[in-house]
């Protein structure tokens, strides 16, 4: 009966088996049972069991119809839908169903069974909707879980998807990778009686050998084009298709198919997490893509712009006393939007591997994360949960908008976005975040998470704001993730916002401190009051009082703003809300003293940077003079070019930043903490021991005397006091020491209005200036001054 094996087509119009399985085949024997309803009222039901690997039994059972029950010899007969010879249905006994059993021949699974019956006059019998009949052959009812697509060790698959909303759901296999194949191999019509447990919809096959990718059919009738898996660890490419004019405006389409392929295998070997405690973080912000692309990076062709080129850098890293790696999203990502625009969570980007495809990001990624595991630096990825980049439009919906947008997304318009807002807090939603955080900690061995657009994720489904968002508490205390560095950035790419708001935080949740860039760039401006610049130093108690500084990640400049060379070198109106200043001269600039001032202010940015208590956060390209010219647009963002490290004044920032990092390191006791320093340690004082003038908007002058805490039973143990000074001020001041510890001297280890080599020193630096307590120090205009006590050893 091979002549009934029907050519690809779909399986629309079988209705739920309502009768024991046909008596062709024992209840046992059956993995699939289907009925159809006919054209003229009856029902067909349909058995199919696997023999073996190649052989299937159909067995076909029509229940008596008037006027042709209890005839022997059969009155009706099946017949392959094109051509072949007919089979009769016999009836064992008068009353009885009259049945057929098939025996097929197949090199292949799974495959349609295609199939009508005529009665004695000739007259066929067809489906309700007027079709042959159609039966699945090595289709089974499958498993509600786990979501998305699990293969055995015998080849076999399961499916399952969730979808509240959609009323027919098809399968779609496809010969080819590529989403811009016209047609389906094969199309599975999922039968809600059969192949849906609530609102999750599933199907096993037997295998799906011959078969490379698959998507699903959501529309009404199971129509519309097909949609990724949610789930899918394995995708094809983002394609663009022809734009659809919609109200006269062009809406560019695109569409992307699930792999049906497993996972490559990977060998973690030896790989240990560097565990490192979260107060003793160095972080450095990249962008995978723009990091190498460069050809300044010395880098192939294929490993610049990849997670083989920030591999490749692990040695610049370490060379800054970086002992973190912030990556921005790696999310497959609309082009044109940027990476904070992602289609799907749970696979890399193809683009960032050499190959181009999704299996060679994958292993390229874990690549890079044990590279880095093996020079002690963590790996963190921000993550973009609150939003998506597609639209309502048909054809813009790629993924989870087509397959059921009312479960994954908010309702109506928020903050000016009309659509695209995920629903972070419904149940749905969370489970699809939590079970991708966490297949990003077990199976690529990231360290931890930074979530972008945090204000988002404590909105419940109208849009509300929720005291206990459950996902927020939900990352906080699971076994897993809670292990993770998680951190939470107010920036939302949506509206381009960036506004720090009482977060909750269960002492687990660290937040990107947005109100440290804003205060320490307006008191370098001079705009600043001196208390603003205390509280960021401190650890911005006024924000992490309940928590401590190490919950503080302190940054300067950010991906979405001005890099720090353009904070010194382009202030004008568009600009305002970026508190940058030109020092003098707009743009680029020959003119030595404003070249010098820049460059001071540089060094400022960085001192400030990491002589404030929390985690600093260097910028890409921030150690190397990178520019985008001015401009905040992710699309004017450009590769860095890494023949600027050979220049004398990258040297003096690389160096500057890997002095202040092993600074940091060397006095942890201040630096490194999970609490905030005691009252009794710190004293504050003006110009002249005096004290400061708190709230005077003309005051640009603040000095800081950290009083070491030391074991005196342990002279080993003894570490120095710290007295910093800087100075906002067109002119210099001069700053009159405290008295330090008897024995002990002031030592100058920084002063950022001196040029290089004087302008920092380490501990095997013989030319660091001695300073005696009650002494004056002239502090130059727009510098800062670090003294370091130490024992007078003269």
């Amino acid at each position: 009966m091979s002549s009934l094996l029907a050519p690809p087509a779909s399986t629309r119009g079988i209705l739920p088996p309502r009768r024991p399985t046909p008596r062709a085949l024992t209840a046992r024997a059956a993995r699939s049972r289907y009925r159809f309803r006919t054209d003229d009222d009856g029902v067909v039901d349909v058995a199919v069991a696997a023999n073996n690997s190649n052989e299937y039994t159909v067995g076909v059972e029509v229940p008596p119809r008037p006027g042709v029950h209890g005839r022997p010899d059969g009155t009706l007969h099946l017949r392959a839908a094109d051509s072949g010879d007919a089979v009769p249905l016999a009836s064992p006994g008068h009353g009885a169903p009259l049945t057929a059993s098939l025996s097929i021949h197949a090199s292949r699974a799974p495959f349609n069974l295609s199939f009508l019956l005529t009665n004695p006059s000739g007259t066929e019998i067809r489906t309700h909707r007027r079709t042959a009949f159609r039966v699945p052959v090595g289709v089974g009812q499958g498993s509600p879980a786990p979501l998305g697509l699990s293969l055995s060790s015998d080849g076999a698959a399961n499916f399952a998807l969730y979808s509240k909303t959609a009323q027919r759901v098809v399968l779609c296999l496809y010969a080819a990778t590529d989403a811009a194949c016209p047609e389906p191999a094969f199309e599975i019509e999922l039968d809600p009686y059969v192949n849906r447990t609530g609102n999750v919809w599933h199907a096993s096959l037997e295998t799906v050998a011959g078969y490379a990718s698959y998507g699903f059919r959501c529309g009404l009738f199971g129509t519309g084009h097909p949609l990724l898996d949610p789930y899918a660890r394995v995708i094809g490419d983002l394609v663009a298709g022809d734009s659809v004019y919609e109200e006269g405006a062009a809406l560019p389409s695109m569409s992307c198919l699930g792999s049906l392929a497993s996972p490559p295998s990977y060998n973690w070997g030896r790989d240990r997490r560097p565990g490192l405690p979260l107060e003793k973080l160095v972080v450095y912000r990249a962008n995978v893509a723009l990091f190498t692309k460069d050809r300044s990076s010395g880098l192939p062709d294929d490993v610049a712009g990849t997670f083989a080129g920030m591999a490749a850098k692990v040695q610049h890293f370490k060379s800054l006393g970086v002992n973190a790696v912030l990556l921005e999203p790696v999310f497959p990502f609309d082009q044109a939007k940027g990476p904070y625009f992602p289609y799907h969570f749970f696979s890399p980007t193809n683009s960032y591997s050499g190959e181009g495809c999704s299996a060679s990001a994958i292993t390229a990624m874990k690549d890079m994360v044990k590279a880095m595991h093996k020079s002690g630096i963590e790996v963190l990825l921000e993550v973009v949960f609150t939003h998506t980049a597609e639209g309502e439009a048909e054809c813009q919906m790629i993924s989870t908008r087509g397959i059921d947008s009312s479960s994954y997304y908010i309702s109506g318009e928020i903050a000016g976005c009309k659509s695209g807002i995920l629903n972070c807090n419904g149940p749905v939603t969370q489970k699809l975040i939590l079970d991708s955080l966490r297949h990003w900690v077990l199976d690529f061995h990231v360290d931890g998470f930074c979530f972008i657009n945090a204000p988002f994720l404590v909105r419940g489904p109208r849009g509300e704001y929720l005291s206990r968002p459950p996902l927020l508490e939900s990352i906080a205390f699971d076994p897993v993730l809670s292990k993770t560095k998680i951190i939470a950035d107010p920036w939302s790419p949506l509206d381009i916002s960036n506004v720090q708001f009482p977060f909750p935080h269960w002492k687990r949740w660290a937040e990107m401190n947005a109100r440290f860039s804003i205060d320490v760039r307006r008191f370098l401006k001079g705009e600043a009051l001196v208390s603003d610049l205390a509280t960021r130093l401190c650890g911005s108690g006024d924000l992490f009082a309940s928590r401590g500084p190490a919950f503080s990640f302190n940054y300067v400049s950010r991906n979405s703003g001005l890099t720090i060379v353009d904070l010194v070198s382009f202030s004008n109106d568009d600009l305002a809300s970026e508190s940058s200043w030109n020092c003098g001269e707009e743009g680029p600039s020959e003119n030595s003293a404003v070249l010098e001032m820049r460059l001071r202010q540089i060094r400022n940015f960085i001192f400030i940077l990491f002589v404030s208590l929390g985690i600093p956060v260097l910028n890409m390209g921030d150690e190397c003079g990178h520019s985008s010219a001015g401009s905040t647009s992710y699309k004017e963002r450009v590769p860095i070019n890494w023949k600027g490290l050979k220049t004398t004044f990258v040297k003096e920032v690389t160096g500057f930043i890997s002095f202040l990092a092993a600074f940091r390191s060397r006095r942890g006791d201040i630096f490194q903490r999970r609490e905030f320093l005691k009252l009794e340690n710190i004293n504050w004082h003006g110009s002249d021991l005096s004290e400061p003038r708190w709230e005077d908007p003309s005051s640009k002058f603040l000095c800081m005397h950290i009083i070491a805490e030391n074991d005196g039973n342990n002279s080993d143990s003894i570490r120095g006091d710290l007295y910093i000074c800087f100075n906002a001020n067109v002119e210099s001041v001069s700053a009159t020491l405290p008295v330090p510890a008897e024995g002990s001297v002031w030592l100058r280890l920084v002063d950022t209005s001196l040029a290089l080599p004087g302008f920092f020193g380490t501990e095997s630096n013989p030319k660091r200036k001695q300073v005696l307590g009650c002494s004056s120090y002239e502090v130059k205009a727009h510098s800062c001054v670090l003294f370091e006590s130490t024992m007078d050893l003269s």
